[in-house]
């Protein structure tokens, strides 16, 4: 089941701030799906269960097929990179 987002009801960050859900996306999608999805990792110096959640985030992530910057602007794919503070490499 596919849960239907946008960016324009404010479920969604536009690339420019980040990509990824806000909290009232968030709480949709696991009202929906019986999910819990948590916030993005965002501190810079992340301890614990938040720095493997970080750790996990970026290798999957960064595996993932498609560009991380197009036409020299950042994918939904790179933004999100960045939000996490991935290494973009």
């Amino acid at each position: 089941m596919a849960v239907n987002l946008s960016q324009g009801r404010g479920e969604k960050r536009p690339t420019s701030k980040g990509a990824g859900l806000t909290a009232k996306g968030r709480a949709k999608y696991n009202r929906e799906t019986g999910s819990n999805l948590k916030a993005a990792v965002t501190q810079k110096n992340p301890t614990g269960k938040d720095k493997k959640r970080q750790k996990s985030f970026c290798d999957r992530m960064s595996g993932m097929k498609g560009a991380i910057r197009k036409d020299g602007e950042l994918t939904r794919k790179g933004a999100a990179l960045k939000r996490w503070r991935c290494n973009l490499g």
